[in-house]
């Protein structure tokens, strides 16, 4: 009830935006479980270190969830970057790159392959279509809150606090969101600043 009366009120494309929720579920929660429990069993040790790097990155969409729960403005920023890092963190290293291109040919390879591409579009698409919604993230959240402009991108994680979280306060949320954001820059800090300069691009420092 709630999502028909939100896509009665809100702008021209607010089914774009239910549409990229739904999609976002499948390419980056669905599918890459099921890969990594896939590679898990198959024991493609490649597959599954890339797979773990993936879902270390992709945290930030969680991330921005709780803290859209809170109309927080930074929210609109980790969105883009978070799209920005996924893709990057797919292709970024060549020794997992360089293993799993020489595994044999099989279903897993295949699935990999088919959703590690289709997340980078997707991803890549993603980020180009949020950039105009920069702009809402030097907005306060009362003005986040009443601009329809903004609000649309609001309106599926209210939905999903209404679900998992019907008694917990916004304020709440927002505040594991920031905890949660200040871990992921600390994490990425590390990466960039130490990790990056010693391994280079080899994921496991070889």
């Amino acid at each position: 009830m709630l999502s028909l009366l939100l896509a009665a009120t809100g702008p021209w494309f607010q089914p774009l935006v239910w549409m990229d929720y739904r999609l976002s579920v499948l390419l980056t929660i669905s599918i890459p479980l099921v890969v990594l429990i896939w590679a898990v069993v198959a024991k493609a040790d490649a597959i599954v270190r890339l797979s773990i790097i993936y879902w270390r990155v992709a945290s930030l969409l969680a991330i921005t969830l709780y803290l859209m729960m809170a109309a927080l403005p930074v929210s609109f920023v980790s969105s883009v970057i978070a799209r920005a890092l996924i893709p990057a963190s797919l292709w970024f290293w060549e020794d997992l790159n360089e293993e799993i291109a020489d595994r044999p040919q099989s279903p897993l390879k295949l699935a990999f392959t088919a959703w590690r591409w289709a997340i980078t579009v997707y991803s890549g698409l993603g980020a180009l279509a949020q950039l105009p919604f920069l702009s809402c993230a030097f907005k306060s959240q009362l003005q986040i809150i009443d601009e329809p402009f903004c609000r649309v991108w609001l309106d599926p994680p209210w939905l999903y606090k209404q679900m998992f979280h019907p008694t917990a306060t916004p304020q709440f949320l927002g505040f594991l969101g920031l905890i949660g954001l200040v871990i992921y820059v600390i994490y990425l800090s590390y990466f960039v600043l130490i990790r990056l300069g010693k391994n280079g691009r080899s994921a496991t420092g070889n």
